[in-house]
């Protein structure tokens, strides 16, 4: 079967193998020095838990617990333009890739990944982000780990 046949299951590798959206984020994270992954299954089926977490102006900042609101300026295809305010007042202005089971989102000072695929009927979510190191491929570690648990334990109280 083709990647293109599986959905967000992710794309064939140069060997046929299939690298889905988790997979692929996690190869994502270790090109990033300093970023971290927070990966877990969870019990809901994943249309359930990709509506919170792909719902930019809604649930995405019920979880996320630096993000107060997100307006999203344009979607065309995959591609997504938004406006995000954290708690603390901050400001950022991100570009990047919005669909099914995948988010990459990136603005001067900061990157949101997320990924979520089936596990037959269950759901593995990865999350990763931080603050950019400007001119490097590098992200400020501190903080990020916590931050990043603390997401995926209020997505999942958010869908179950």
């Amino acid at each position: 079967m083709k990647a293109s046949e599986e959905g967000n299951r992710g794309d064939e590798d140069r060997a046929g193998l299939l690298l889905d959206d988790v997979r692929r984020l996690r190869v994502m994270v270790a090109g990033v020095r300093g970023a971290q992954l927070v990966e877990r299954v969870l019990p809901e089926p994943l249309p359930r838990v990709w509506h919170v977490m792909g719902d930019l102006e809604g649930g995405f900042g019920e979880f996320q617990p630096d993000m107060r609101s997100v307006r999203v300026l344009r979607h065309e295809g995959d591609r997504v333009e938004a406006l995000a305010r954290s708690r603390y007042g901050l400001r950022a202005h991100f570009h990047g890739v919005l669909r099914p089971g995948w988010c990459w989102l990136q603005s001067r000072f900061l990157v949101i990944g997320m990924a979520a695929v089936d596990e037959g009927g269950r759901t593995r979510v990865a999350l990763t982000g931080g603050v950019r190191v400007p001119g490097r491929a590098a992200l400020v570690p501190f903080g990020a780990r916590r931050e990043l648990e603390e997401a995926m334990t209020r997505l999942a109280g958010r869908v179950s």
